[in-house]
């Protein structure tokens, strides 16, 4: 190994589903960056070719696909799409995600009068279609793409899938039961996938990022006058840097799970970057 370590992702495919939101970006451009070959993978063609236009400006290379992350032909047809103009898929970063509002609750603790309340919220009303629908986004979204990316790996070396957890995976968050129970599968999944593949070479890890505002949980963390909610303070009160990360401060570590020359011996683990909110006991 030299030093100082260096990130290198020349001639690596690299697929970013989800990879033109708010965190996706900075991957996105953190992997072109690096050398690598960037497939931008979301449902907008609009705005993933947006994204992959500006990349291409800077003379890195990068390609915008539409495809929809629970629908294995659709990923399928990505794929045909994506070797045909880059050739096989060395890394997959799983970045789609999100949560939906029909898959909360009104209030963190059950409270009973909710249940004689026209149009509360709570968890014995919970629609199932909204539930089913966000814990699919984020674990049967990172599965099926798994599944078709993952194939062009086997036997090559230097491949790796890189799952995007979340702080929820580690302590459940209130009011978003759905979201919270698929990321704790992520991280079990993550492991699970990680002995599967040993022998094959292939590396699986993942990202638990802190808390970032993004265009998903912005309206629940700033007010339209721009100052913070009560669900924000808490959770700055809660991390002890009392802040919300940046996008740019998950790249250090995105890059170096990503680089096999850097992190060849580093598999099955879930890597949180939160400003020490998943350490903090709240005493």
């Amino acid at each position: 190994m030299s030093y100082p370590m260096q990130f290198d992702l020349k001639s690596k495919v690299i697929v970013i589903t989800g990879g033109a939101g708010v965190l996706g970006t900075e991957f996105s451009k953190a992997c072109a960056e690096a050398g690598a070959k960037v497939v931008i993978l979301g449902r907008s063609f609009e705005k993933a070719e947006k994204l992959a236009s500006e990349i291409r400006s800077l003379g890195q290379q990068a390609m915008a696909v539409s495809a929809d992350v629970l629908n294995k032909a659709s990923i399928e047809t990505a794929h045909a799409l994506i070797k045909a103009n880059f050739g096989p898929v060395d890394i997959l970063i799983n970045g789609a995600g999100g949560n939906d509002p029909k898959a909360t609750t009104g209030d963190e603790y059950f409270n009973a009068l909710a249940l004689e309340t026209e149009g509360a919220k709570h968890f014995f009303n919970m629609d199932l279609d909204g539930f089913n629908y966000v814990f699919g986004l984020n674990f049967t979204g990172t599965l099926i793409p798994s599944q078709v990316f993952g194939k062009d790996m086997i036997g090559r070396p230097g491949c790796t899938i890189l799952n995007i957890s979340s702080m929820s995976a580690f302590n459940p968050l209130t009011k978003i039961p759905a979201y919270s129970a698929a990321k704790a599968a992520i991280n079990n999944f993550t492991e699970w996938m990680a002995v599967h593949f040993a022998n094959e070479g292939i590396r699986v890890n993942a990202l638990a990022p802190g808390f970032f505002v993004t265009e998903q949980n912005k309206a629940l963390l700033v007010k339209p006058d721009g100052s913070l909610t009560d669900r924000s303070l808490k959770i700055i009160n809660s991390t002890p840097m009392r802040r919300f990360g940046e996008p740019g401060e998950l790249i250090g570590t995105l890059l170096w799970l990503l680089d096999s020359n850097q992190s060849k011996f580093v598999t099955g683990v879930v890597i949180p970057v939160d400003g020490g909110f998943n350490a903090y006991a709240g005493v």
